[in-house]
């Protein structure tokens, strides 16, 4: 029999988890690109009177697909949160087309603002904590009282 032809060897493409490494790498890179042009969309070329105040994007949440980008803002004066969501619903088309002129994606993303809410959660939590030392410390000093107060009766 003839010797068969020799192959080509095709390198190995690891293990599935580096595939999902290197994609939510990318992710993360466009997630950021989104943010920060948000960012620079809403506060230097936005002009929306519902848009008032200091408006911050907090994080940003692109689907795998690039269809849906969640964005997440705060703003500084939480009365102005349902009217500057408002304003920002109102002119998202505005912000979509500017987000297509500068970032080079396939597809531009469908946005969606959310307000973030983590600030006011991490307020409360600050506040919770603040307490409990608060209790500790009296119940601690309520404690050494009735052990100095036990030592007096013997």
């Amino acid at each position: 029999m003839g010797k068969l032809p020799k192959m080509k060897t095709v390198p190995k493409m690891g293990k599935k988890g580096d595939r999902m490494r290197k994609n939510t790498n990318r992710m993360g890179r466009v997630d950021g690109e989104i943010k920060r042009e948000v960012s620079q969309v809403i506060n230097y070329e936005l002009k929306n009177s519902k848009v008032n105040g200091i408006v911050s994007v907090t994080r940003v949440k692109v689907t795998p697909d690039l269809r849906y980008a969640k964005i997440y803002i705060s703003v500084l004066d939480p009365r102005d949160k349902k009217k500057t969501l408002e304003g920002l619903n109102s002119s998202k088309g505005f912000i979509r087309s500017r987000i297509a002129n500068t970032i080079n994606l396939r597809i531009t993303p469908e946005l969606v603002f959310v307000y973030d809410d983590s600030e006011e959660q991490g307020e409360r939590i600050d506040q919770i904590l603040r307490e409990l030392r608060i209790k500790s410390n009296n119940s601690e000093s309520d404690n050494e009282n009735e052990n100095e107060n036990d030592g007096d009766n013997d």
